[in-house]
């Protein structure tokens, strides 16, 4: 998607809160030399009026890369901008003492007075605002803002100034800078809040893939580890006979291989409890990773239950997948997940068209499953495989599979399967033992490509 929401869209959710961030303080410098410059041109004219308006337009300019560097030094992208900090607050000084002194050595008028004395607070308040960006310390920010206050009193009695009007002076920058500092402070804690608290959920997720790691080869450790010290034993004995010629050798063989027949049986149980999925637990599941992720979930599924066990454990494995998906591919505030079973039904570019089928015959009756979700955004190019993997999973019930991008912005997931169907997932899996075991290995490498994939395990 092209354009400025697409470019929005594309933006996780720290990435967006930065974004504001950083335009809200260009926006505060630019409304400084905005509000300098109509009072300027308000009230004086000639050399003057052009001399404040550069100047004005100078100290702009330098509080808006001020805040920029700043906010890449609180995200750890550079040094910390000392000597831009330091030549702020130079140019903030050097501006505003010569405001006093136009205001009292320069024409005389009202006017001038007015547009110099609107001129040295903005100055001031924008400079105090902007240099505490820079800082970490809220005791420095504190300092920040007081010295800049209690300076403008300082500069103003040399000057000639009136003592309650360099009062007043001292007060409005001290409130004003105080409240552009205060939203600094603010800002940045709470985009680094932000940050942190993505973190966390990538750490979160990392950890329940670990967890369910940990739980498959402490059920394999369960199921092996005694029949294979008995398989060595009894060979070793069998081994020890036959050297001796007893008769005996021969039934310790034969319990060897009743063994490894009943551990070949245990590590298909395991391999098949890892790969199937009931589909209302899935349901049920995603709903509830959804919520805690802030996603609004709606599920409709009543016809869940009925289903053949098969059905279920193929159309579960949807469910896992595309609720990862929606928590990798996008920054989605909405998800549906419908569930129905319809007559004469078959799969069109994400679409269920009722009627016959595409050779003219009316298809039988099937389970329709649609998963879709709002702002997804294009994948990073890293060639994921868990679409693929699905619909090598419906084939195996004669299902199909079709997922794209919607025209506002959101993505689809539609599954279909026959209920005819009479191959399941679960059957594939004891093709062969040795099949089962790569195919297990291999589900755990592809749940570990992504943190927040490890959100589906949480559920199970």
């Amino acid at each position: 998607m092209r354009g400025p929401s697409g470019w929005w869209r594309r933006k996780n959710t720290p990435a967006k809160v930065e974004t504001y961030t950083r335009w809200s303080f260009h926006f505060f410098a630019m409304l400084e030399g905005a509000t300098a410059g109509l009072a300027i041109l308000g009230q004086v004219n000639g050399w003057l009026a052009a001399t404040l308006l550069v100047s004005a337009g100078v100290h702009t300019v330098l509080c808006g890369v001020t805040a920029s560097r700043a906010l890449d030094w609180t995200r750890g992208r550079r040094a910390q901008p000392v000597r831009l900090l330091w030549l702020l607050s130079s140019v903030t000084a050097v501006l505003a003492v010569a405001a006093i002194g136009i205001a009292e050595r320069g024409p005389e008028g009202e006017h001038v007075d007015n547009a110099t004395g609107t001129f040295y607070s903005l100055v001031l308040i924008f400079g105090a605002g902007f240099i505490s960006l820079g800082v970490r310390n809220r005791r420095r920010v504190f300092a920040i803002v007081g010295g800049f206050a209690a300076g403008s009193a300082v500069v103003a009695f040399p000057m000639g100034l009136p003592g309650p009007t360099a009062l007043l002076s001292a007060l409005m920058v001290l409130f004003g800078a105080g409240a552009l500092a205060f939203s600094a402070v603010f800002s940045v804690w709470l985009l680094d809040a932000v940050y942190e608290l993505d973190a966390a959920r990538e750490t979160r997720a990392r950890l329940a893939v670990a967890e369910e790691r940990l739980r498959f080869g402490r059920d394999l450790h369960d199921v092996m580890g005694r029949n294979l010290a008995v398989i060595a034993l009894k060979s070793e004995l069998a081994v020890q006979l036959a050297r001796r010629g007893r008769a005996e050798a021969v039934e310790q063989m034969i319990e060897v291989q009743r063994i490894a027949r009943e551990s070949q049986r245990e590590v298909r149980d395991v391999v098949r409890g890892y790969r199937e999925a009931d589909l209302g637990v899935e349901l049920a599941g995603a709903q509830g990773v959804l919520t805690a992720a802030g996603i609004r979930c709606e599920v409709t599924g009543g016809e869940a239950s009925d289903l053949p066990a098969e059905v279920q454990s193929a159309l579960g494995w949807v469910v896992r997948e595309a609720t990862t998906n929606v928590l990798r591919h996008g920054d989605a505030e909405r998800c549906v997940v419908v569930v129905r079973v319809v007559e004469g039904c078959v799969v069109a570019e994400g679409r269920v068209a009722q009627g016959p089928s595409a050779e003219g015959r009316a298809t039988d009756r099937r389970v329709v499953m649609t998963v879709e979700n709002d702002r997804a955004r294009a994948s990073d190019g890293s060639g994921g495989s868990g679409l693929a993997g699905l619909r090598e999973r419906l084939a195996a019930v004669d299902g199909a599979l079709e997922a794209g991008f919607t025209e506002d912005g959101g993505f689809r997931v539609v599954a279909e399967v026959p209920l005819t169907a009479t191959r399941g997932v679960s059957d594939t899996a004891s093709v062969s033992d040795t099949a089962s075991v790569s195919d297990a290995v291999a589900v755990s490498d592809a749940v570990a490509v992504s943190g927040k994939a490890g959100l589906r395990e949480v559920t199970r």
